[in-house]
């Protein structure tokens, strides 16, 4: 049977088209390559074609489209009997309500109105309207949709295109032809889509209205939504949970409370986003969190910060170039794209928040709940702890809006009242326009160097020295042990090695500028912040196909809502913009300049990569390794980063590595799977190696390239900044020279190479055949 809490875990993504049986099919290549914890996507219900398994339509059961119940208990049988443990995402916040047949509860409500059963699941304001849920689904006005003919009543439903929506019990009337009558009749109001911003009176997640909040507070809510998941624990098929978006519950910590009662304390992690600084608050009833700040401090460790102020200097020129302002500083830009959110697409939450304060539609009150939502510093608080993120946002409200200071002093008290429905709400709210505002938008406009615009991550924080580095990685030992750490998830905006490729760009800013001045003097967008945010994915993703670039462009050039927008287009932008795709293809000498540029930086990214991977893998916390990135991960957004992994190429690989070979640093990613499988399996079957962090003495000429660790007997070894160390070996004739790495005179063993050494380590010799080294006592076996 598995262990309690997992060493590491193994991220697959459950579909209709890779479902629970071929997870199991998995099983052997999974344990040769070293997982312990195999951890899977959601598993409910899900609407039908969902890839990813968010938008759950009946948590009272197993999606048959992903296997089933029965398949999750073959699943289950075949990973305990190896030994091998079972973590599964749940989502609790929200459910899927884009087609309303397909999930009983919201259909139910749809029908019945306040009287439904299942009214007191959803977070429903029904005096806002009028007493019917507002839905926006139409593209025009209801009068015109019935005119045309799209609104009608048919087989005992209204229906708007492909849409449904039931009648209330004796709704039809004597003339069901008159289709506004019979719309008037019903606990619902079909809306125009482009009103959801603001008229919305339901809580959604984020600003997704197809996805419907749902108030798991409620104990018999929790009860009915939780019944299939607590089954899981009863019945010894899983053995943990992954928590999706805990921070949009309106008690979070007394759910993850009723969560620890119902799983009997298993192993609980939440996908929880801290800013920098922020720690995880020690009253959470959780093993840690899905670890994207491991992620930002890794990423960091191998940015040069030497590259900061040439790449701040380009972002300048291409400003001006453009005819744009001079870029914001980023606490600055943030508290903008926030105000938009606010202001723009979640209004509808802020008029809520107003009418909970007893101030509805105020203007005043409004602007001033906005600007305290924009400048709050993190997702959320958990009043009473967390006030002070409500005061600092306060003082910087009254700092840049004094206008606003008889609004501001008007809600405060409610809102730092841990008891006040609007302070509930506030709660709930800050992480919605943090997250639209930050990681959907600023994200996309912040373009100097894209490795640092990941999520959880500050990109005004450009680099970790080493020290630096080892203290949080001391830290992250130390409060939260069994923790997530990752390097790529289904939410990362860039794949793991697109970023280890782009923080080489940190030592080349001046090469990085004469490259996209070339580009873009042949194919630009004529926005020269994103044309730097395009070329970086272009060369960072490459080889990549055109379709999966023109995803990227239009999804980021939407997201970044400068030049064109979701709610509005701009067409003549947007054929620039895919253009300059095409150019990379289509342009013999645009080609040639990215794959001239992909050649002269693609190394130092593997060897980025290859660090990177090491350092997590054997790092603090439980690593987990996002499906097919034992190989280069080379994704961006998604649903780029949910594409289907070739497991077959991947156990050929693993076959010839375990049969001696050593594989060259190349595009096959081979030995980006040595070194997976090799700490996997060391952390996996010695744990007795991993019991502390203490960082490693490195002393000599090139010290400063070389992170060293040892984790209680095995010692991670990793080089940084590339590039600076090949220019050294050209100056000098030995990258390394006379560095080396202190250590007690007994003998040690690469694991990725097989080969034995003894007293202190020249990383000349060690670090010869990898930019890495994986060392553990005692003489090969």
């Amino acid at each position: 049977m598995p262990t309690s809490r997992p060493a590491t875990t193994y991220r697959l993504q459950i579909r209709p088209s890779f479902t629970l049986d071929d997870a199991t099919a998995l099983r052997g290549y999974l344990s040769d390559l070293g997982v312990d914890w195999v951890y899977f996507s959601p598993l409910l219900t899900a609407s039908e074609g969902s890839d990813h398994g968010y938008d759950v339509v009946d948590p009272t059961s197993v999606d048959a489209a992903r296997g089933g119940r029965a398949a999750l208990e073959r699943a289950a049988r075949a990973f305990h009997e190896a030994g091998r443990g079972i973590l599964v995402d749940i989502v609790p916040n929200h459910v899927g309500v884009a087609r309303a047949e397909e999930n009983p509860w919201w259909w139910d409500v749809l029908a019945h109105g306040r009287g439904s059963h299942w009214a007191p699941a959803f977070d429903i304001d029904w005096d806002f309207g009028g007493g019917k849920v507002r839905l926006p689904v139409l593209g025009e006005e209801l009068e015109e949709a019935a005119a045309a003919g799209a609104l009608r009543v048919e087989e005992g439903e209204l229906r708007y295109y492909d849409h449904r929506f039931p009648l209330a019990p004796g709704s039809a009337g004597s003339d069901p032809g008159d289709v506004l009558a019979v719309h008037a009749r019903q606990h619902y109001e079909l809306m125009a889509w482009r009103r959801e911003g603001s008229d919305l009176n339901y809580r959604r997640f984020f600003g997704v209205s197809s996805l419907a909040a749902v108030r798991v507070e409620d104990p018999a809510v929790f009860a009915a939504s939780h019944g299939e998941i607590g089954s899981w624990f009863a019945d010894g098929l899983v053995d943990g949970l992954r928590v999706d978006h805990p921070d949009g519950l309106r008690a979070p910590v007394e759910y993850l409370e009723r969560l620890h009662d119902l799983t009997g304390g298993a192993y609980v992690l939440v996908e929880k986003i801290l800013e920098h600084g922020e720690t995880l608050p020690q009253f959470f009833a959780a093993d840690g969190t899905t670890g994207y700040e491991a992620l930002a401090a890794i990423d960091r460790v191998l940015v040069d910060a030497a590259g900061e102020a040439q790449l701040d200097a380009l972002d300048a020129r291409l400003r001006v170039r453009s005819h744009l302002p001079a870029g914001a500083p980023w606490p600055e830009l943030i508290a903008a794209t926030k105000r938009a959110i606010g202001e723009g697409i979640l209004r509808s939450e802020v008029r809520r928040l107003a009418r909970d304060l007893g101030a509805p539609d105020d203007p005043a009150t409004e602007d001033a709940l906005v600007e305290l939502l924009a400048r709050f510093p993190v997702y959320r608080s958990y009043l009473p702890a967390g006030r002070e993120h409500l005061d600092e946002a306060a003082d910087a409200a009254r700092t840049h809006r004094p206008d606003l200071a008889t609004p501001l002093d008007a809600v405060l008290p409610a809102l730092a009242d841990a008891q006040h429905p609007a302070a509930l709400r506030f709660q709930q709210t800050s992480g919605m326009v943090m997250a639209k505002g930050v990681e959907d938008t600023a994200f996309y406009r912040a373009s100097r160097l894209g490795t640092l615009t990941e999520v959880g991550a500050d990109p005004s924080v450009f680099a970790l020295s080493v020290d630096e580095f080892h203290a949080a990685q001391a830290a992250r030992h130390a409060a939260w042990p069994h923790s997530m750490t990752t390097l790529s998830t289904h939410d990362t905006k860039r794949g793991e090695d697109v970023r280890a490729r782009l923080a080489v760009l940190s030592e080349l800013p001046e090469r990085w500028g004469e490259v996209l001045e070339e580009l873009t003097d042949a194919a630009t967008t004529g926005h020269g912040p994103f044309d730097a945010l395009l070329w970086q994915a272009i060369v960072g993703a490459w080889p990549a196909s055109r379709e999966r670039l023109h995803g990227y462009a239009e999804k980021a050039a939407r997201e970044a809502g400068e030049a064109t927008s979701w709610l509005q287009p701009d067409a003549a932008f947007e054929r620039r913009m895919h253009a300059a795709v095409d150019a990379a293809f289509d342009d013999p000498a645009v080609a040639a300049r990215v794959e001239t540029f992909v050649s002269e930086i693609e190394g130092a990214g593997w060897s980025n990569a290859l660090s990177a991977k090491l350092l997590q893998l054997t790092g603090p916390g439980v690593p987990d390794v996002y499906q097919g990135s034992e190989l280069w991960e080379q994704s961006l957004v998604d649903p780029d980063n949910r594409r289907p992994v070739d497991f077959d190429e991947r156990r050929r690989l693993l076959s010839r590595i375990d049969a001696g070979e050593l594989p060259m640093v190349d595009r096959s990613g081979a030995a980006k799977l040595l070194v997976t499988s090799r700490a996997l399996r060391l952390r996996r079957d010695r744990p007795d190696l991993f019991t502390r962090y203490t960082p490693m003495t490195v002393v000599g000429s090139a010290a400063q390239h070389a992170i060293a660790a040892d984790r209680g007997g095995a010692v991670a070894v990793a080089t940084r900044h590339p590039v600076a160390l090949a220019r050294r070996g050209e100056a000098t004739g030995s990258p390394w020279g006379d560095t080396v790495l202190l250590r007690h005179a007994g003998p040690t063993t690469d694991v990725l190479t097989g080969r034995s050494f003894a007293g202190h380590l020249a990383l000349a010799e060690v670090l010869d055949v990898y930019p890495v080294a994986l060392l553990i006592p005692g003489e090969p076996s």
